[in-house]
């Protein structure tokens, strides 16, 4: 059942919305973004996905190289050593290659609706081999001392979590990967618990085992282990084959509540929710039959890659989990939940 109150000015941003942040490229998408509130302003940390224009029979993207240049690929669309058979990712003799390069882009707003670029904050780039084929989907950990930012790392050679640390979002301490391949969709709580860091993220295995939420604690947000899975995918269900975390654990007085994203074998992405245990977070209490929100305005149907609802970032006022999230990878939208209807939909 979708209880998700979507607002009535979706599609807040589109790639149209936005110049170019590469020389000679253009912008394929716009995705999934952290969210945190600096200033009395609602920020997004947008993933932006840019790729030069298509020609007729060619499939040409970027890539950083070895040099940390972006240089641009093609590759002929007939060419039967080509899988392109998924808009994200091509295989070309036995490379995975994205279509796209992802990097991220700071907007605000002050009143959740209209949201504009401050040129005080540039674009965030990734760095080094392990991002060479971009960054992706940023969550925010909004702590004492600093924001704490997860991602995705891309590269030829893995998919793993990175982090970095700001106070001000225009200076940023690169910390490295935390969590190694094959990993993302890491969220990290924004208190301790027992004098202890945790965070969720999302280990992936091609034979045993699957696509899975799993928890680890820490004592200083670096090094983590005692890991966990708590959560895994449901044959026949909405969240049959993979399943992640979204945003930072909102702390309420029945326990732990966490937004996740689901995906089945169609790749329909929808959203449920986890109730963790205060004290334990290893034990979930609640978790959703059914998908509260679900792809099913137009512009979550179709777009870059169809029927896709996905978030990683939200913020509370009261009652209301204010969500932002990508559509049809290609667009970013708002949406309201109540706490409470949540709740009502766990029992």
């Amino acid at each position: 059942m979708d209880i998700a109150k979507r607002s009535e000015h979706n599609p807040l941003l589109k790639p149209s919305d936005l110049r170019p942040g590469i020389k000679g490229m253009e912008i394929t998408c716009l995705l999934n973004p952290g969210v945190f509130r600096m200033n009395g302003k609602t920020w997004l940390i947008m993933r932006v996905a840019e790729r030069p224009a298509q020609e007729p029979g060619k499939i040409s993207f970027p890539v950083y190289n070895k040099s940390g240049k972006i240089e641009v690929l093609h590759f002929d669309k007939d060419d039967p050593l080509l899988d392109a058979s998924d808009p994200r990712v091509i295989k070309y003799k036995g490379q995975n290659y994205l279509t796209t390069l992802s990097y991220f882009r700071l907007v605000c707003s002050d009143d959740d609706i209209n949201f504009s670029e401050d040129p005080a904050y540039p674009p965030i780039f990734g760095k080094g081999l392990l991002e060479s084929f971009g960054i992706e989907d940023c969550r925010v950990a909004t702590m004492e001392d600093g924001y704490y930012l997860t991602y995705t790392q891309v590269s030829p050679v893995a998919v793993g979590v990175g982090l970095m640390v700001t106070q001000d979002f225009i200076n940023f301490e690169h910390k490295g990967m935390i969590f190694p391949p094959h990993n993302k969709d890491c969220a990290i709580f924004e208190q301790k618990i027992n004098g202890k860091y945790y965070a969720l993220h999302r280990p992936s295995s091609p034979e045993l085992g699957g696509n899975y939420i799993w928890l680890a604690e820490s004592p200083d947000r670096l090094h983590w282990g005692n890991h966990k899975c708590i959560a895994v995918t449901r044959p026949g269900g909405w969240d049959s084959a993979r399943i992640g975390a979204g945003a930072a654990p909102v702390r309420t007085p029945e326990g732990w509540l966490e937004i996740y994203h689901g995906a089945n074998s169609e790749n329909r992405y929808c959203l449920g929710a986890l109730l963790l245990d205060l004290n334990d977070p290893s034990k979930v209490l609640a978790r959703s039959k059914d998908p509260i929100m679900e792809p099913i305005a137009p512009y979550e149907q179709t777009g870059f890659f169809g029927n896709v609802v996905f978030t990683n970032g939200h913020y509370l006022s009261g009652d209301n989990l204010k969500i932002f999230y990508g559509a049809s990878d290609e667009v970013i939208c708002g949406a309201t939940f109540s706490i409470n209807n949540i709740f009502n939909s766990l029992k």
